[in-house]
Order: structure tokens, then C-alpha cells, then sequence
């Protein structure tokens, strides 16, 4: 038995966390110095780790808890208060910039006799639809303006945005078996939300007994964290959907269970915080191989961040707009929506996987990943200078009143 995994554990722990804590100090998410740290120790610099059976199966429990959590981070209270608002925004914020991803591969692909062109494509598209809002958030606390109608259209956006991706990954993912007619695609997937819908509710209703049995009690978080698991095999087993997806929707089933699921995050954080996230975002930056980066490739990499930040500006501004916001707070939530990651990492493995992405365009996503992260606060703060209506504070009694329109 080889022990190599071990020395591998350990050098992506201790790398990830001193260039993680490196990337807070100069106001950047951890996620860019685990991703920088990833590179490092690959085979593009130091070639210390390189690409292994076990780092895979561990990244892969990595995302799966990175997605559940954010499940469990979906406010539906919020996604009910600003309702029709934010999933306007949110459609037209995943349209634009898909079909600029779409374009984009297209206009730089050098198989045109890929049958699976289009496919591709599609994905690089999916991967630009993500948003990451966790640096948005901290600008516009630090701005005064998280409670503004500009931030919490941004926050309900961004909400949307992600179920959105998530649903337009799996018709994708199970479009790659060429054997399958798409009326099967579809059949799966509608089986699937079923399926989801009514053992949702039985859970629902599980955990909310157990919530009034064991409050607080660890078993809660155990069983919690099973159920993700089984969520994700029986999505990829049985329906043929990214096992993200079930995760995901495990999240979602608890998100409202307000005391229990602050118990279950705070204890699969420490779980994905201590261990599994680190391997993922640095099994990303380990496959982001630079010895390919060829001019043309790094031509791409510039065109595709491009126009990562216009689309969602342009995407997500024009949906604002035609829901009322003016020109100037429609620009700042164009801006909110811009930051990716680990979404669009997320995204971009699951590409790989279905042999959608080659290795080869990694480099091109880490760019997109780490630039839109690093101008998003740069450009909000330019963005919410101006005081309107809109991205000033309004009260708790103004909050109340707003329409609480249903997604549903």
C-alpha cells in the first residue's frame, strides 16, 4: 500500500491555507490562493502532486459538500421578497452571458468537424453563468447598502442565478451519451424534480421532527450529510444528472429549517473547511496545466474573461432595467452579478468529466475566475457612488411592504 496520499494531504492543506490566508490580506477570497497554491504544486510549476484516483474521489466529496452548503445558504425568504425582480434579472443574467461563452469557443474552436462542437461550446457558456456574490456581499456591507433594493436584488439574483445553472448543467450533462433521444433527456429530468418534490417533502417533514427531538444534536448533522450523499449517488445512478445537482437540492430541502440547518452548516463547514474544499480548489489549479498555454490559448483566456464581465453587466443590467430600476442602479447590479467562482469551478470540472472541456482551456476559467473576482469590488464601489432610491437603506417597515411576489 502507498502512503503517497498522505504527503499529497498534506501539502495541499498547508499550501492552500498560508496562500489562501495570503489572498485575505489584500481583500481576495481564500478560494484565489487555494487556486494559485493548486497551480503551484502541479505539474505546470514545482510538479510536487499531480492528478491521482484518490485526489479525484476526494475533490469530488469536496464539491458535494460545497454545493449542499450552498443549498442550505438559499434564502427563500429573500428569493419571495423580491420575487419577479430578481428572476428576470437572474434569467436574462444567464442567457447573455451563455450565449457569450457560446460564441466565444466558437469563434477560437479549431475542430470544426466536432460533432460534439456545439455541446461544448454550451458549456463554456454555463460556466460564464455562474455568480459568486460572496465578495459582492462584503463590498456592499462595508458600502452601507447590503439591505438597499439594489442589494437585495442582487442577493435574490444570484439565488435564482445558481438553481438556473444548475438545471441548465444537467440537460447538458445528460445530453453527452449519444445514445440517448432527447425525449429521454427530458423524461429524466422531469422524473428527477419529481422525485426530488416528493422526497423532498418527506425529509422536510423528517427533519423537522427531528429538529423538535435532538435540537443541536450531532446525529442531526450526520444524517443530514448522508442525505446529500445519497442524493447525489441516486441523481448520478439512476437519472443520469450531475451529482452536484442532488446535493444541491438535499441542501434546499433543509434551507428553511432555520435552527437546524445553522447546525448542520456550521459542522459541514468545518468538514469541507478543513479538508475536502482545499483538495477541490487546489485538484482545479493542479489541472490547470500552463505548459499548454499556447498565443492562441491565452488569446482566448483574455477574450473569454472579456466577456464574462460585459455579459453579465450588460445581462443582468438589462433585466434591472426593464423591472423598473433606473439606468444607474441597473448598472450597479450589472456589476454585483459579475464576480464568478466556486460555481463556475464547479461547472468546469463536471465538463471535464463528460469530456465537454478539455484540459487545456483550465487556464482560461482559473483567468475568469480570479480577474472577475479581483474588479468586482472595484467596480461596485464605482457603481454605488451615486445615492438613488434604489441603493439607499430602506427600513425594516419598507422591506415588509415590498411585494412578495412567488416564484411558484
Amino acid at each position: 500500500m502507498s502512503y503517497e496520499f498522505l504527503l499529497t494531504i498534506a501539502i495541499i492543506m498547508l499550501s492552500t491555507k498560508i496562500f489562501g490566508l495570503t489572498s485575505e490580506r489584500v481583500h481576495m477570497p481564500q478560494v484565489v490562493g487555494a487556486l494559485i497554491a493548486g497551480v503551484l504544486v502541479g505539474p505546470s510549476v514545482l510538479g510536487w502532486i499531480g492528478e491521482s484516483d484518490f485526489l479525484i474521489k476526494a475533490a469530488e466529496i469536496g464539491v458535494i459538500i460545497l454545493m449542499f452548503n450552498a443549498g442550505l445558504d438559499t434564502d427563500i425568504e429573500e428569493l419571495k421578497k423580491t420575487g419577479l425582480a430578481s428572476f428576470v434579472i437572474a434569467v436574462i443574467g444567464v442567457i447573455v452571458p451563455m450565449a457569450g461563452g457560446f460564441g466565444c469557443y466558437l469563434l477560437f474552436a479549431n475542430d470544426p468537424g466536432d460533432t460534439l462542437n456545439l455541446l461544448k461550446a454550451a458549456f463554456i457558456g454555463v460556466v460564464l453563468t455562474a455568480t459568486s456574490v460572496s465578495i459582492t456581499v462584503e463590498t456592499l456591507r462595508e458600502l452601507g447598502k447590503l439591505k438597499s433594493k439594489v442589494g437585495t436584488a442582487i442577493l435574490g439574483a444570484a439565488v435564482i442565478d445558481d438553481i438556473l445553472g444548475v438545471v441548465v448543467l444537467t440537460v447538458l450533462t445528460a445530453f453527452t451519451d449519444p445514445t440517448v433521444q432527447p425525449i429521454m433527456v427530458f423524461g429524466r429530468i422531469v422524473l428527477f424534480f419529481m422525485f426530488v418534490l416528493v422526497i423532498g417533502l418527506i425529509m422536510h417533514k423528517l427533519f423537522r421532527k427531528m429538529e423538535q427531538m435532538w435540537h443541536r444534536h450531532r446525529r442531526i448533522a450526520i444524517y443530514a450529510v448522508a442525505f446529500a450523499l445519497l442524493m447525489s449517488y441516486v441523481a448520478e445512478r439512476f437519472f443520469g444528472i450531475a451529482d452536484i445537482t442532488g446535493a444541491y437540492f438535499a441542501g434546499i430541502v433543509m434551507c428553511n429549517l432555520s435552527a437546524t440547518r445553522d447546525y448542520v452548516a456550521s459542522k459541514t463547514n468545518v468538514l469541507g473547511y478543513m479538508l475536502f474544499s482545499p483538495l477541490f480548489f487546489a485538484s482545479i489549479g493542479i489541472k490547470t496545466n500552463l505548459d499548454g498555454l499556447t498565443g492562441m490559448l491565452a488569446l482566448f483566456a483574455v477574450a473569454l474573461t472579456v466577456v464574462a464581465i460585459l455579459s453579465k453587466i450588460i445581462g443582468c443590467g438589462i433585466g434591472a432595467r426593464l423591472m423598473g430600476f433606473r439606468a444607474y442602479d441597473s448598472l450597479s447590479i450589472g456589476l454585483g452579478m459579475v464576480s464568478r467562482g466556486e460555481v463556475a469551478l464547479i461547472v468546469a470540472q463536471k465538463g471535464e468529466q463528460a469530456g465537454l472541456i478539455d484540459a487545456s482551456l483550465f487556464p482560461a476559467i482559473v483567468l475568469v475566475v480570479v480577474v472577475t473576482t479581483l474588479v468586482t469590488p472595484i467596480l461596485l464601489k464605482f457603481g454605488m457612488r451615486r445615492q438613488t432610491p434604489a441603493n439607499t437603506e430602506f427600513s425594516e417597515q419598507e422591506a415588509a411592504q415590498m411585494p412578495k411576489t412567488s416564484l411558484h
